[in-house]
């Protein structure tokens, strides 16, 4: 596995310590998230938009609407694609030291419009399983209009970088003998229970791929 690229952009200038070459945990944070930010300029003006989002291989694909400016600006100009996971409140002895525990990564390139119809349709499956596993293969496939209403763009991961922080606060040697609790309060994301259409018709029961992560 090829580490991750060394550039100007992916470079970490502070705590450097924390960043890893490891394509490997740029894959295991961006399939754990299922919300990316994707940031870039349309008609002048930045803006930074969450959407989903799916990662095949060394590809990553975000859809919208084929009308969306912020789609359609993207194959035109560098973007960045940025997915991060809070993993715990960091509480230290003193006010400054107070941080996070967290996991994210962060996406240079430019994107291209997907237009082969099967790397479409594939780059939606991707997109639809980061957030529902399972629901492609039983749900109804879009059809030749829907398709034609959602854009698809692929961005490769060839420049990315990894920023992880992890454990206990790092406090000052002096406050350590502080009377002042100091430690890590866990963030956790979990599903609750699912919640039925109003309009379902009776006797269709929740399926095993969502009661599992439910359970999980």
């Amino acid at each position: 596995m090829n580490p991750l690229s060394s550039t100007a952009r992916t470079r970490l200038g502070r705590y450097p310590e924390r960043s890893s070459a490891d394509r490997s945990v740029l894959y295991e944070i961006l399939d754990d998230g299922m919300i990316c930010h994707l940031g870039l300029t349309v008609n002048g003006s930045p803006r930074v938009i969450p959407t989903g989002y799916g990662r095949l291989d060394d590809t990553l694909y975000v859809h919208g609407s084929s009308g969306a400016s912020s789609l359609m600006a993207g194959p035109s100009q560098d973007i960045c694609v940025t997915v991060t996971h809070l993993d715990g409140i960091v509480m230290a002895r003193s006010l400054f030291h107070h941080s996070i525990n967290y996991r994210s990564a962060v996406i240079f390139g430019t994107p291209r419009l997907v237009d082969d119809p099967d790397e479409k349709l594939t780059g939606l499956r991707v997109v639809t399983e980061q957030l529902a596993p399972g629901q492609w293969d039983v749900a109804r496939l879009p059809t030749r209009k829907e398709m034609a209403g959602v854009s698809v763009l692929a961005l490769s991961l060839d420049e990315a970088s990894v920023k992880v922080r992890q454990g206990p606060p790092g406090d000052e040697e002096s406050d350590y003998d502080l009377d002042v609790w100091a430690g890590v309060l866990p963030v956790r994301q979990t599903f609750g229970t699912p919640a039925p259409d109003p309009l379902l018709r009776p006797g269709i029961p929740v399926p095993g791929h969502i009661t599992r992560r439910v359970t999980s």
